[in-house]
């Protein structure tokens, strides 16, 4: 099941080099990062690689990365904040992708450039993403082909994003292909977080004697999954999540963790672009396209050895 992981890798990050800006350009002064929870490596990365490519266009530039907690309130009071302060580009990470809209279209009549991160957003002006339906589907193909085809898994949902979503429905569709696999849970929203992921996971393990797999949405999620099989003692369980994290990388390489695969995002690049599209898009350039998906390579136990993580540009 070995990946062709660096080439995917390299060939999404050809297209981010991020240019010095030229005299006639507008200037980048400031970039507004707003994320689900900073407590996830996956949006401290976002928040990261935002400003490291700012900083190729401006030395001077501010960036400014805040966590929402998923909360939409504060989310929406942190855009409002930066339409106060006259920022010009603002990369959002969307806790509500429909509920977000009229606050992203005051940003937008206020001359900022919306650019939505992770997951879509109603009102966003581009959207850089992973390919999160392939993510699902990698993940859960080596769940369907390890089991042969049959056996009784869980998926450990997330918050109602269109990443979260995405992600469900490309492992629902892989699970539907092999109708010897059951579905016992799939609507257990775990927050996106290890906590959650426990949590959720010791109710599953309550009221399900026999569990053969777990797909969870993120590596998180998965983490806190594992520390309740484990702690409940339970045998014959294996996990696939998605995000190719730090976290991940270690217990990919543990002969002892549960964890046998996560489909690799690269936040990194995926700020990097972020920031790439909004400045052509603040000096009048419009792209060919509304969206850009990043690739999603499986990360396994056998392939761990040659992913480069979570590399920058």
């Amino acid at each position: 099941m070995k990946q062709r992981i660096i080439p995917l890798l390299l060939a999404s990050l050809s297209v981010l080099a991020v240019t010095s800006a030229s005299a006639a350009d507008k200037p980048l002064k400031s970039i507004g990062v707003s994320v689900g929870d900073l407590a996830n490596p996956f949006f401290v990365a976002i928040g990261k690689g935002a400003e490291e490519a700012a900083k190729k266009i401006n030395p001077n530039v501010k960036v400014t990365t805040l966590s929402t907690k998923y909360d939409l309130n504060t989310q929406v009071s942190q855009i409002e904040n930066f339409i106060a302060n006259k920022t010009d580009l603002l990369l959002v990470n969307a806790v509500d992708p429909k509920a977000i809209a009229p606050t992203l279209k005051k940003a937008r009549e206020a001359g900022m450039v919306v650019i939505a991160i992770d997951v879509a957003a109603e009102g966003a002006d581009y959207t850089v993403m992973s390919d999160n339906v392939a993510a699902g589907a990698n993940a859960c193909e080596y769940i369907a082909k390890k089991l042969n085809g049959k056996g009784k898994v869980v998926i450990v949902n997330g918050p109602p994003v269109s990443a979260v979503i995405d992600r469900v429905a490309g492992c629902k569709k892989t699970f539907a292909k092999n109708p010897g696999i059951k579905v016992l849970s799939d609507n257990q929203d775990a927050k996106g977080s290890r906590d959650g992921g426990m949590a959720v996971m010791q109710d599953l393990l309550t009221a399900n004697p026999k569990i053969d797999a777990v797909f969870a949405i993120n590596d998180p999620t998965a983490i806190g999954a594992e520390l309740a099989i484990k702690q409940a003692k339970r045998e014959g369980i294996f996990i696939t999540a998605v995000d190719g994290a730090p976290d991940a990388v270690v217990a990919l390489n543990d002969p002892k963790s549960l964890l046998e695969g996560s489909s690799a995002q690269n936040p990194y690049a995926m700020a990097t672009e972020g920031v790439k599209i909004g400045y052509e898009m603040l000096n009048g350039k419009k792209p060919a396209s509304k969206v850009k998906l990043l690739p999603v390579p499986l990360i396994t136990k056998a392939n761990v050895k040659t992913y480069p993580g979570w590399v920058k540009e």
